[in-house]
């Protein structure tokens, strides 16, 4: 294993920027080797854009593969009998899929360091779970969706776990009353994709009146259709904290090619990164770090992915860097706003040079 328990125990976001650096780079810089040494399209991408880097000197040095990468190519450092599961990106009809390659120890190594991460708000008490999803997303057990990723990654934090979507994601709001009334007024977890959550929890036409102020709420993913609907995140919470109560609720950020690291939203409303985590701002003309205060495009970047070259990524999302080890819940490290999708134009280059030398 590439990282080792010690680093992953220490508690999270407790690590000040700059001792941070020094010990991710340590970590990255062996996944580079790995990852050259395992992955021929890796290999592939680092000579072809970064001219063969062997041995960056910092963090900003690290050769990223874009996450459109993984829509096209079959991308992992693993021999084919070791692969143990393939996670899916969510995708519209007749678009491309990011394929993941998962064997075991990157799937355990994942599913401990989100443990790490949730525990910082769930605390370690299983709470009874209330899904806003359906069973169905598990219908194929050797591939997971990321809805279906994040869904059994969470679930270990959780007991009496209830879906409330049946197989066609249609809300059965019998169930959904049924467990509102059991756990009414008393601690519960609630985890649900953004949009769902809306459209399924906020807008159930419930008669009853409950009491979710001792709930907590873990969501993500699928803002741009809220956004759509003049729902942003301050509306979000808002409007479920003025219909039940609820204000323990975090957003936050993560992907399925970067599977087991989330970016978990701090007292701020700003997304925090992890201790195992770090990002960097790039422009998004010639991949340049801009200053704290200057958006650009995200670059990911992790210590967990070791089945596949998945530790430095550039997404396709725009972001700023509001500041670092000064947030107001004095927690270390990077924390960060998202402004959107990055436009097509923007994301020319890097992943445009990838595909065609691949």
């Amino acid at each position: 294993m590439l990282v080792d328990n010690e680093f992953l125990d220490l508690p999270q976001f407790s690590i000040t920027q700059p001792e941070k650096e020094e010990i991710l780079m340590q970590y990255l810089c062996k996944m580079h080797r790995h990852h050259l040494d395992n992955s021929e399209s890796y290999r592939s991408i680092v000579k072809t854009i970064f001219y063969d880097i062997q041995n960056p000197e910092k963090l900003e040095d690290l050769p990223f593969i874009p996450v459109s990468a993984f829509k096209n190519n079959a991308i992992y450092s693993i021999p084919d009998e070791e692969i143990f599961k393939i996670l899916t990106s969510s995708g519209t009809t007749g678009s491309a899929v990011s394929q993941i390659y998962l064997d075991r120890p990157t799937a355990r190594l994942q599913t401990l360091a989100l443990s790490k991460i949730v525990g910082h708000v769930l605390g370690n008490t299983r709470l009874p779970m209330l899904i806003i999803d359906s069973k169905s997303i598990f219908a194929n057990k050797a591939s997971f969706s990321a809805r279906g990723a994040g869904i059994l990654g969470l679930s270990v934090f959780g007991k009496d776990h209830t879906y409330v979507l049946d197989e066609n994601f249609e809300l059965m709001e019998d169930q959904l009353k049924a467990f509102l009334e059991k756990y009414n007024g008393k601690p519960f977890f609630i985890f649900g994709f953004t949009f769902m959550v809306w459209l399924n929890l906020y807008g159930a036409q419930l008669k009853d009146k409950y009491d979710l102020s001792n709930a907590i709420m873990l969501h993500s993913g699928g803002w741009k259709k809220l956004i759509d609907q003049s729902v942003d995140n301050e509306t979000f919470r808002n409007a479920l904290h003025d219909k039940f109560g609820l204000s323990q609720i975090y957003n936050f950020y993560g992907m399925i090619e970067q599977i087991g690291t989330i970016y978990l939203e701090n007292s701020e409303g700003y997304l925090h990164c992890p201790n195992f985590a770090d990002i960097i701002i790039r422009n998004p003309v010639d991949f340049s770090v801009q200053e704290d205060g200057k958006e650009g495009l995200i670059q990911v970047l992790s210590v967990l992915p070791t089945s596949y070259p998945g530790h430095s990524l550039l997404t396709e999302d725009i972001g700023i860097i509001m500041g670092r080890d000064n947030s107001g819940d004095r927690r270390k490290g990077k924390y960060f706003k998202i402004l959107g999708r990055a436009k097509k134009a923007e994301l020319r280059g890097c992943s445009d040079t990838f595909q065609s030398k691949s």
